[in-house]
């Protein structure tokens, strides 16, 4: 293992800067086999400051190359967060298969003043080298910190789309032909939530077009768009459960109809540590169901199996009180699947690593004790878990675990959750603890994970 990535709180599969602080994904673009990775990066310390994007690139999800920096701070303030596009008609001017960023300079207190806008920047080879367009702003100031502008091609309406954040929870969307000049054509809210919106579109189970409209905290709007406006179908429905993922965004480009996405996970703790902060794992987007009553569903991208080594296989086992469940393994990086069947049991109590994971049946809550709390403050004590939990008599989970970083996905990927954790004290690296009547613990699955520095 290369020396510079074997500290001893360095995550062993998710992506971190190799030094100082890093935050929201940027500028996901998939180009010619490689997935590009651009994030919030301050190249000076490991505390928030100095925006600048940094960037990253890999050919599998996993195994990522830290390259030089794409964008620095200007005159027009630091990099804040933004997206990438492959223009392949090369409707900007730069040419067929330009690479296109989008980012907010972050404005400057210094005389003159400036205020948040929207510039872009180019590559015309595949991303390794970027120049800022020499006529920006491409669009000016609207209100507030307006920022993190999500750009995307819409072929119907043959025309890029930007969504953007404005103020409070307030969202804009933009047109353009040439992603030079934009329009603004709609402001829609999404309640109780701010910051790095996303616009996707999936097929449901139909066959049917969906629209999502995404935002900072992992909630969402589903319905229809028309190339202008935005139409909502659905009251805001959650996909991010956890306490620590935030400013999740989708690649595009990406191949094979594929939606892939990447989150912050927000307010881990890497005690003295050369770098702080890690990305989630990858996960695929999909919808479940058809017409209003589809959901997003998350599930870690196929490319994570290549790091599963030795495997520890139960086909049933009974979990009752006083008589807990351990899976005879000292693991440190694992990706283990398994079936609960709850019967009257009041509770399930998984650790992990030390870290304890609390399923309260009866109020179909999920809590991770003494999980990371955000560090913007939206902390959630509990982990709401309304149709997945309580009516169902049987639950299939998965969890993703990393040093620092524990990742839950409930029925295929139908409830996920985020969360950054630290070990304590363990003989095993996964028990299982029972209250009330005997549960039944079956299909389990425990995959050794190697690290992806090896």
């Amino acid at each position: 293992m290369s020396q510079a990535y074997a500290e001893l709180h360095r995550p062993q599969f998710h992506f971190t800067a190799k030094t100082n602080w890093l935050n929201d994904p940027n500028g996901l673009v998939y180009c010619d086999g490689i997935w590009h990775l651009f994030f919030q990066h301050n190249p000076n310390a490991p505390i928030w400051g100095d925006m600048t994007w940094g960037h990253a690139v890999s050919r599998d999800l996993l195994h990522w190359e830290q390259l030089e920096h794409a964008l620095h701070p200007d005159a027009m303030g630091a990099m804040f967060s933004g997206s990438a596009v492959v223009d392949h008609a090369g409707t900007a001017g730069f040419g067929a298969g330009a690479l296109l960023a989008f980012y907010t300079a972050a404005g400057s207190a210094v005389k003159p003043a400036r205020p948040f806008t929207q510039c872009l920047a180019y590559s015309r080879d595949k991303g390794e080298h970027w120049t800022k367009f020499v006529e920006n702003p491409v669009v000016d100031w609207i209100e507030g910190d307006n920022r993190d502008p999500k750009v995307i091609w819409h072929s119907a309406s043959q025309q890029w789309i930007m969504a953007l954040y404005l103020a409070d929870d307030r969202y804009a969307l933009l047109v353009s032909e040439n992603a030079r000049e934009w329009q603004k054509t709609q402001e829609l809210a999404l309640p109780g939530d701010t910051e790095c919106p996303d616009i996707f579109s999936l097929f449901d189970e139909s066959g049917a077009e969906r629209w999502i409209f995404w935002s900072a905290s992992g909630r969402y709007l589903l319905g229809s768009f028309d190339g202008k406006t935005f139409a909502p179908e659905t009251e805001m429905q959650v996909c991010e459960r956890g306490l620590n993922g935030y400013a999740a965004q989708t690649w595009s480009n990406a191949p094979a109809g594929r939606c892939v996405q990447i989150s912050w996970m927000a307010g881990g703790l890497y005690p003295e540590m050369p770098f702080n902060q890690q990305m989630s794992i990858p996960v695929e987007l999909k919808l479940k169901g058809s017409g209003t009553d589809a959901i997003l569903t998350r599930q870690p991208v196929a490319e994570l199996e290549t790091l599963r080594g030795a495997c520890i296989t139960v086909a049933n086992t009974v979990i009752s009180p006083g008589a807990p469940f351990a899976v005879e393994s000292e693991a440190k990086l694992f990706d283990v699947s398994f079936t609960v069947a709850r019967r009257s049991s009041k509770a399930l109590y998984i650790v992990v690593r030390g870290q304890m994971l609390e399923i309260d049946w009866a109020s179909a809550r999920l809590r991770v004790v003494n999980g990371r709390p955000h560090k913007l403050g939206l902390v959630k004590e509990y982990v709401d878990l309304p149709g997945v939990c309580a009516d169902n008599e049987s639950l299939a989970f998965r969890l993703v675990v990393d040093l620092t970083s524990l990742e839950i996905f409930i029925n295929d990927g139908a409830a996920s959750a985020s969360f950054c954790y630290l070990p304590d004290g363990y003989k095993h690296s996964l028990v299982f603890y029972g209250a009330g009547a005997e549960q039944i613990l079956s299909n389990l699955e425990f995959f050794e994970l190697k690290s992806i520095f090896q």
